[in-house]
């Protein structure tokens, strides 16, 4: 093209120069695979390439100035928020990283009418959609909402988790529930628990809004989270509007505060805009529409149905039991649970049947969605099953608000299924004539023996969990096959914004044919090598992998067997402490999702101290191994890396990132294969770089 609006150069005078941008949400294996793929179909086109990748190592090949000067078209393949301001006025094609793996042509094709960049885009904005078979780009406010989920996440299981362990070794009932004796060792790891919950939201709210308006958002939408978190306290509201509240002032505080940079002011004022008068406008104008606008609808809301639901105490106990189920499980902590739950408590000593009803519902919702997570893995990534089993754990100890990661992520498909099974579980247990006779819910209030009619409150409990876990997989798989398209592997649950996160995700990798591959968990930075290749040849990923760690022919026919056959080949190293605790951490992940990445590749792996340092293995199977890879292919090509737990940094990171690369290149998977001995083996993978 000779102009950014214009058309393409044609007749092949002028060779046609292309960028690209490759991004997943956790920033491993999809972004390089994506870019090794568009600077393979450039070159067999003959247009020239450059990629940059924004990798959880920080952004590699970064594009310069001019580069973007230069270049005929930009595409971005990326499932994150990728600033855009860089491209102004050049053809810019956005869409997902998944594209970038499986149609680089096509993308390359379709960049040549793309849509002209204009000069408003906002960090992470919108662009055109990828179609016409493609996959679409997410939206800004996707995006945006899943930025607040991954931030939240780990808030949501530290503080459960902690709560949980709390109620279990240190918890007793009385008459306001589960209590602990003030100053004990429990006591104070039940208010750390308390603490995550209560920032929960606000780190919810708060990225949201970040994703939206950049820093100068972070203040609102952080303390609009406080607010829908704690209004109770904070200016004496009657009712809190729990997560959907937090929804809602995350957005808020994100789009008011992208209003007010629009907004043209003098050079003398520019300086100080995002550091005092943004953030200052916005969360005034937040804080007074919240308390004004958002926070008296739903103290009428809580009023009003309380005032309902107690005239409804003489209903059916189906009918009143379906109608607490439902009344729980819809907001997790915002008014509607909040009313069922207080009635039912109100009546405790009079009517213990709705506290029953109650109890038997508030751990529905977490244990569906872990449940759900475990019946049909390959709906979810595997940020999302981690919570899952996190889920399930809190699910056990009444924590109902493990499941608002799910609810936050995709709220049409899991509020619905997790009213139902709440309905069904509720419903059960007003009919069977369950009472509890403290203030709390879940299995755990059973074993401390507040619970009469025990077998039922199982059953209705079973009963909701079974409702709410095939309801949500049905849903979820209707939606995606509403679009034509199978369900993505990292879902919003799990998506990060350009901001890190506590731990990184490992993930599974869409890769070439013929290979196992094992993503290992975190390798110190500079970890020493196991044993130095010889001095006149380079060293294979650092010194991790070595000639003692590569075999032409696994002997194992079965994944597990695969697994202890090369978790001895790492022992030989003397790196290996535990060769039966490296399995068993390796056999957990495999428990998690497959790391068969398909193409007869699978890459097993472990983070654990039974290493002592990072090490890296490689073997073949001629027959092929059943790994459970998505396509269908058996491993052929298996890597396994282990790395200490306390070495987890950027190391495995930057292993993965190499291998992924390389494994794309057919030419490298079959030199692989081929190779007749170790030494050969040692060779080709040195071409690694």
């Amino acid at each position: 093209m000779t102009s950014p609006a214009g058309p393409p150069p044609g007749g092949g005078q002028e060779r046609l120069k292309l960028l690209a941008v490759t991004a997943c949400p956790t920033g491993i294996a999809h972004t390089y695979m994506a870019a090794e793929k568009l600077q393979q179909a450039a070159d067999r086109l003959g247009i020239g390439m450059k990629v940059e990748t924004q990798g959880s190592i920080g952004a590699e090949n970064v594009l310069s100035d001019n580069d973007v000067k230069e270049a005929d078209g930009i595409i971005i393949a990326a499932d994150k928020e990728v600033d855009r301001e860089r491209f102004v006025g050049k053809r810019v094609l956005s869409t997902g990283v998944a594209d970038g793996i499986h149609r680089p042509e096509e993308l390359i094709e379709r960049v040549r009418s793309a849509p002209v960049q204009g000069g408003t885009a906002a960090v992470g904005g919108g662009g055109g959609a990828a179609d016409g078979g493609g996959g679409r780009e997410r939206s800004a406010a996707y995006k945006a909402l899943m930025n607040g989920v991954s931030h939240m996440i780990p808030f949501v299981v530290v503080g459960g988790l902690l709560l949980a362990v709390s109620i279990a070794l240190g918890g007793h009932t009385t008459s306001k529930g589960i209590e602990f004796d003030q100053g004990s060792f429990w006591f104070y790891v039940n208010a750390l628990g308390g603490l995550g919950f209560k920032l929960m939201l606000p780190i919810f709210s708060g990225y949201i809004a970040y994703a939206l308006g950049d820093r100068p958002a972070l203040v609102p939408g952080m303390i609009g989270g406080f607010l829908a978190a704690d209004a109770v306290t904070i200016y004496g509201a009657e009712a809190n509007a729990g997560f959907l509240g937090a929804i809602a002032t995350g957005f808020l505080a994100g789009y008011l505060v992208v209003w007010i940079k629009k907004v043209k002011v003098p050079k003398f004022v520019q300086p100080i805009m995002p550091i005092i008068v943004i953030p200052i406008l916005s969360t005034l104008a937040l804080g007074l529409v919240y308390i004004y606008v958002i926070g008296r609808p739903i103290s009428w809301l809580f009023t009003h149905l309380t005032g309902w639901l107690n005239g409804m105490t003489g209903s059916s106990a189906i009918v009143l039991g379906a109608l607490i189920g439902l009344m729980i499980a819809f907001d997790m902590g915002g008014p509607v649970n909040k009313t069922a739950f207080l009635v039912a408590v109100g009546l405790i000593g009079t009517n213990n049947t709705v506290m029953g009803m109650a109890a038997a519902a508030i751990p529905v919702m977490p244990l569906g969605q872990g449940l759900a997570t475990l019946l049909r893995r390959r709906l979810y990534g595997e940020q999302e099953r981690e919570t899952g089993i996190a889920a399930l754990f809190m699910g056990f100890f009444g924590i109902s608000e493990g499941a608002i990661p799910f609810a936050a992520a995709r709220p049409a498909q899991v509020i619905p299924a997790n009213m139902l099974g709440g309905a069904v579980a509720g419903a059960i247990a007003g009919v069977a004539g369950v009472e509890d006779s403290v203030p709390h819910g879940g299995p755990i209030v059973a074993l401390f023996g507040a619970i009469s009619g025990v077998g039922m409150f199982f059953v209705a409990i079973a009963a909701g969990v079974l409702v709410t876990a095939l309801t949500t997989n049905a849903l979820i798989g209707f939606k995606q096959r509403g679009k034509g398209r199978p369900a993505p592997q990292a879902p919003a649950v799990l998506a990060p914004v350009p901001v890190r996160v506590p731990q990184p995700q490992q993930e599974p990798m869409p890769v070439p044919a013929g290979v196992a591959v094992g993503a290992g968990a975190g390798a110190g930075a500079g970890a020493g090598t196991a044993v130095s290749a010889p001095a006149a040849q380079p060293e294979v990923l650092s010194g991790y992998l070595t000639g003692q760690t590569v075999k032409t022919e696994l002997v194992s026919d079965s994944k597990e067997a695969a697994i202890r056959e090369m978790a001895q080949m790492l022992a030989t190293t003397g790196n290996v402490r535990d060769v039966d605790e490296l399995v068993r951490v390796a056999l957990a992940r495999e428990a998690q999702g497959t790391t068969g990445l398909g193409e007869s590749i699978a890459i097993p792996h472990a983070k654990t101290d039974a290493v002592s340092r990072p090490t890296v293995g490689f073997a073949r199977s001629a027959e092929g191994i059943e790994w459970g890879s998505l396509d269908g292919t058996k491993a052929r090509l298996v890597f396994m890396i282990s790395v200490p737990e306390a070495s987890a940094g950027d190391e495995h990171l930057r292993i993965l990132a190499l291998l992924s690369r390389k494994l794309m290149d057919t030419g490298f998977r079959e030199r692989l294969r081929s190779a007749p001995d170790e030494s050969a083996v040692l060779d080709v993978l040195r071409e690694i770089r």
